[in-house]
């Protein structure tokens, strides 16, 4: 491979369009790495999407197969097999799904739309595909019905049609059913839309079809006309079935329940009302909510269940929904959490003629999925295992990691499994179609949430699935002291005082950090063991900044001109060593001093998992509230955690419990204050004169929990991604203030903030020529600064000598905030930061044995082994608008690319490909971009989002090996790939929905009913509906849509459902013989319109009076 060179950084030029290629500055020869990256090894593809479909609207079942389908508002279809085999569509119109049918065990399902459209979908490949579609032009959709083992679909409408349409072809009938020949003619008003179609189960011939205004027909199919009428004075909302055939039951809007004998004209044989008070004095019930759905099913030993929705009574105001099942005499009423959009009882056989065997209810909810066993008692339900509880509580910010330690995911595992709760049902889940894909796949892969009421939870996300590991409740540390009013208000308060707002993680030591909304860092370590914590450890850290000028501070932190701005990090420091109390009130002076949260004086009990080590506070400081904290970084082998804000940052220690360092942002700069200065002359950087800047450890705590006052000064409260409010903490805030171009015009910007942080062994100052560990510091002005750390040696030194830290100037400044950094070494690979392996913090031998354990352990496995100490190294740096790489220790910048000029950047990473290294980044304009490292090449550019939400800014990550993720909705994470080896062998991973299984064997007749004609009645619906009995419809009633791929070429396919569904009808079908030939020739008129017509109109004139089966 060639050496690297200026000559391909302008060649990416042409793959790239947004971007201006990079520019080499500095000395070339140095520099001649060969990169192995290369522009092919890129593709982006969305890979997989999981969670609770985000606004449900519909549901079907196929008994055979076993798979769930569910529809949205925004024309979603999610296909739920078993666990972990789960598929996502969508339909390009992008309308409400209204109603979804199976081709029960014939891997097709038809979809309805509100936009008046219908859809057939092929689930024989593993990305199911539209066959055909159908656009009604004058008639709106309101039911449709598909018999079981019938290509007819029944679609009715507003205006009280119906039309027939043949499945196979996508062809609509001749045969229509008018809503003036169904209903009398003595009846002047209209019957209003159709709201239910369904055949007797005994006889397909025979059609019942419910009006909303009360009418139900029952119209025979071969006479043209109406056998019977059922009129009823309250509104219809669905109709159901005795399988028999003998009697149907109906639900209304006035929450009764009508039971009517098919031969029975004029009244109900009985009306109920499930949740009617019935009145002494033989008087109508009082009349209740609507009952919006019922079915009626059947046992072969016992009574029949009555299931439905809704029928409550008017006065349960503030009654949760519920869904009713009637069983004999017992009446169950179970609540659910959200409003109930459908649900369907899933039965033993598909066959409607015998026999329901109902086992489970699958109900829909607005924001859950819960499946009822109705075989046990109390109807228990059964353990959801799909990852559908992502929106539990609203997702504030999200962290992956792929390719993580292999011991991490069986540790959370066993802590997460004791968090389960019992009483489920004890049979398995239902839902059990499809098989797994055969994904070769094997890193593990953690996808980490953070939630708004302060949970963390941690996800298995290898090989496309995704499952709950464990679920850390991060407010348990804090007092929840709330007062009497707050608890009897339902609503939910404006603030999320716990909410989550910015993670840190070590995979290797397990060391999590956490930054919340109330201006709080939580430490955490993993433990496998119980403990009681008798006091929390508390850090109370004060940032303040003083603004020494006559102007007055104008809204805080908020876009006030402060034209001298000087930070005074605490008031009066304590340099003292580790606190054996740190929360004992110090006395008050100032009547400042007070955190946001009161942190729980009692005991703590902590289960296995992650056990809070230490909590730092930013307290009120002259009446101002603490600054939200907008960066967050930990390092395990240096026992350290930074946190930064507007304000400045603060280094703490976790393993002394101390603050080693609380610095303003002016004062790394050194003396001069940039605000001051010509904005366009570069900074000059002073070395400090002592090390230890300044300590600061307020251990003060207030006995009242502080209720933030409202005012303009208030910073605390955290833009939520459900609520899509512009205004972001300072890292994504640039969704609503127009950022300018250059970075000089700060006196237009706000207090310059922390945006980043990144820990490595690297080269301190320029010109050093040994590698010490060092924190690096990102501004929100595109300034880079560095700190030299200098750690105690490890084992009992480590515990009581202090860390001693020291500024040591500016690394360079790039355009907009700095979001990302990263070291390589001398070859160009990617230097990871040191950390210290996990050990179990909670030995419980004397404290000599601990000591042991502590000083055995290798305190950092640190790059600095793998590198001869003469070698140099690279510092990758990545803002809002550009990226440089600098050659360290000299400090140079050699090379540079601007990424975006009319948008800035929302997230960047430095990640590991397994080709190499590069930087991914993802645009507010939607472009996700590559970059190879160190040379900065423009390797893929792809316009991936048109619109980019608050929601996906805040949460979309990059991590290793071409995976990201984001949240596409409140409810579900869509994870996509940029790596060009996982979008080929995708297909491999992805989950068959369709598995060849056999149809159950249909009921039988029995001698008696056979012999005197008393079982099910089959009807030819091919003579019925056919062109040649029924003729053409309306042309311009519904146009025909080829699905992608059309008619042609998906005959050709070996997954094409046409052939498929002829065959398994032949094999299936007992008439055979006869219907098979017209199975075929109706597959050959399909081939062609013109000798389709041709045929048709031939046939016409020679079998005028005979009938199709005299030939």
């Amino acid at each position: 491979m060639k050496k690297f060179n200026i000559r391909k950084v302008l060649d990416g030029l042409k793959e790239v369009s947004s971007s201006t290629p990079s520019v080499q500055v500095g000395p070339q020869e140095n520099h001649l790495i060969q990169e192995t990256i290369q522009s092919e090894h890129f593709q982006l593809c969305k890979t997989v999407r999981h969670g609770f479909p985000y606004q449900p609207s519909s549901m079907a079942f196929d008994p055979v197969q076993k798979i769930l389908a569910i529809g949205t508002q925004s024309g979603a279809l999610r296909l739920f097999g078993r666990p972990g085999v789960e598929c996502y569509c969508q339909h390009e119109s992008g309308a409400a799904v209204i109603q979804l049918q199976f081709l029960i065990n014939e891997g097709a399902l038809v979809s309805a739309l509100a936009d008046d459209s219908v859809h057939l979908w092929n689930l024989r490949q593993k990305r199911p595909a539209i066959l055909h579609s159908l656009k009604f032009n004058r008639e709106r959709i309101t039911f449709c019905h598909l018999p079981f083992q019938s290509k007819w679909l029944y679609i009715g409408t507003e205006r009280g049609n119906i039309h027939i349409v043949n499945v196979e072809s996508f062809t609509l009938s001749g045969y229509v059913i008018m809503w003036n020949k169904a209903i009398e003619l003595s009846s002047k008003a209209h019957p209003g839309p159709v709201v239910h179609i369904s055949d007797n189960p005994m006889d397909e011939g025979k059609l019942i079809i419910g009006f909303e205004s009360g009418i139900v027909v029952l119209w025979d199919l071969k006479s043209k006309k109406a056998d019977y009428r059922y009129t009823y004075d309250e509104a219809i909302h669905s109709v159901a079935w005795h399988h028999e055939g003998k009697q149907f039951i109906c639900s209304h809007s006035d929450g009764t329940l009508t039971i009517w004998n098919v031969r029975g004209q004029g009244k109900p044989i009985q009306t109920i009302t499930p949740h009617g008070k019935q009145p002494k004095d033989g008087k109508k019930p009082e009349p209740c909510k609507p009952i919006l759905k019922v079915e009626y099913k059947t046992t072969r030993n016992g009574e029949p269940f009555i299931i439905l929705s809704g029928g409550l009574s008017y006065d349960t105001v503030g009654r949760r929904p519920c869904l009713t099942v009637m069983h004999g005499k017992s009446t169950a009423v179970l609540e659910m959490d959200y409003p109930i959009v459908d649900f369907l009882t899933l039965c033993e056989t598909p066959y409607p003629n015998d026999f329901q065997e109902p086992y489970a209810v699958v109900v829909l909810l607005e924001k859950d999925l819960v499946v009822i066993d109705l075989a046990q008692n109390g109807y228990p339900i059964f353990e959801n295992p799909y990852p559908l509880t992502i929106h539990e509580s609203p997702v504030t910010c999200c962290e992956y990691f792929a390719d993580c330690p292999v011991d991490l995911i069986p540790a959370l595992y066993s802590v997460g499994s004791r968090q389960k709760r019992q009483g489920y049902s004890k049979k398995e889940w239902p839902i059990s179609g499809g098989n797994w894909g055969q994904g070769t796949q094997s890193y593990p892969e953690i996808i980490i949430t953070g939630h708004a009421d302060g949970t963390v939870k941690f996800w298995d996300a290898s090989a496309i699935m995704l499952q709950v590991l464990y679920k850390l409740k991060t407010a348990k540390v804090f007092d929840r002291n709330r007062s009497k009013e707050d608890k009897g208000s339902t609503e939910v308060s404006d603030e999320d005082p716990f909410a989550i707002q910015i993670m840190a993680w070590c995979p290797e030591s397990r060391m999590l950090c956490v930054a919340g909304v109330s201006a709080n860092v939580i430490i955490y370590r993993f433990s496998k063991l119980e403990v009681t914590t008798e006091v929390v450890q508390l850090l109370e850290v004060r940032m303040q900044y003083e603004l020494n000028d006559i102007e007055s501070p104008d809204g805080g932190g908020g876009g006030g001109e402060q034209t001298s701005a000087l930070p005074t990090p605490g008031a009066s420091p304590q340099t003292s060593g580790p606190p054996s109390h740190p929360s004992t009130s110090s006395n008050n002076s100032d009547g400042g001093n007070i955190p946001c949260l009161k942190v729980r004086s009692t005991p703590l009990k902590q289960s296995p998992g992650y056990q809070v080590d230490l909590v730092v506070q930013l307290v009120w400081v002259s009446g101002e509230p603490p600054q939200q904290i907008t960066s967050l970084a930990l390092n395990s082998s240096y026992g350290l955690v930074v946190f930064g804000n507007s304000n400045g940052l603060a280094v703490v220690d976790y393993v002394q419990k101390t603050v080693v360092l609380n610095l303003g942002t002016v004062e790394l700069y050194g003396s001069n204050d940039p605000y001051q200065r010509q904005p366009r002359s570069p900074r000059k950087t002073r070395q400090p004169s002592g090390g230890l800047c300044d300590i600061n450890e307020g251990s003060a705590t207030s006995e009242d929990r502080c209720k933030s006052p409202t005012s303009a000064k208030m910073s605390r409260k955290l833009s939520l991604p459900t609520e899509l409010k512009p205004d972001l903490d300072h890292r994504d805030n640039s969704f609503s203030r127009s950022r300018s171009s250059s970075v000089t015009s700060i006196d237009k910007e706000a207090r310059e903030a922390i945006s980043s942080f990144h820990f490595s062994e690297t080269f301190a100052r320029k010109g050093d020529s040994t590698l010490t560990p060092c924190l690096y510091v990102g501004t929100s002005l595109g300034t880079v600064l560095a700190l030299a750390l200098t750690l105690p040696p490890a084992g009992e030194q480590r515990q009581l000598q202090p860390v001693i830290i020291s500024p040591t100037g500016m690394l360079g400044r790039l355009k907009g905030s700095i979001l990302r950094m990263a070291f390589l070494d001398s070859t160009g690979s990617l230097l990871p930061p040191a950390y210290e392996p996990w050990f179990e913090p909670n030995v419980t031998a004397d404290g000599e044995e601990r000591e042991k354990v502590r000083k055995r352990r290798p305190v950092s496995v640190s790059p600095s082994t793998s590198q001869d100490l003469n070698e140099g190294q690279y510092a990758v740096v990545c803002s809002e608008k550009q990226a440089k790489v600098m050659s360290l220790p000299s400090q140079t910048c050699i090379y540079k690319h601007s990424i975006t000029e009319t948008s800035f950047i929302l997230r960047a990473d430095v990640v590991q490909m397994s080709q190499g290294a590069c930087v991914a980044c993802f645009c507010a304009n939607g472009h996700i971009m590559t970059l190879s490292v160190p040379g900065l090449r423009p390797l893929m550019d792809v316009n991936y989002l048109p619109l980019t939400d608050m929601r996906i800014a805040r949460t979309f990550c990059f991590t290793n090996l071409g995976q990201a993720m984001y949240l596409c909705s409140p409810t579900e994470i869509q994870r996509i790939t940029y790596s060009q080896d996982i979008c080929e062998n995708l297909q491999e991973m992805l989950g068959e929905l369709f598995t060849p299984v056999e149809t159950p064997e249909a009921p039988n007749r029995g001698f008696f009913k056979g012999l005197f004609g008393g079982g099910a009645q089959s009807l030819d619906r091919e003579e019925l509906f056919g062109e040649v009995a029924a003729g053409k419809a309306s042309r311009s009633l519904a146009q025909h849509i080829p699905g992608p791929g059309g008619i042609e070429g998906m005959k050709g396919a070996a997954s094409g459902v046409v052939g498929d569904l002829a065959r398994a009808r032949i094999a299936l079908d007992e008439r055979g013989q006869k219907l098979g030939e017209l199975e075929e020739r109706t597959a050959a008129m399909m081939a062609s319109a013109d000798s389709f017509s041709k045929h048709a109109h031939e046939m016409m004139l020679k079998c005028k009076d005979k009938k199709w089966y005299q030939f």
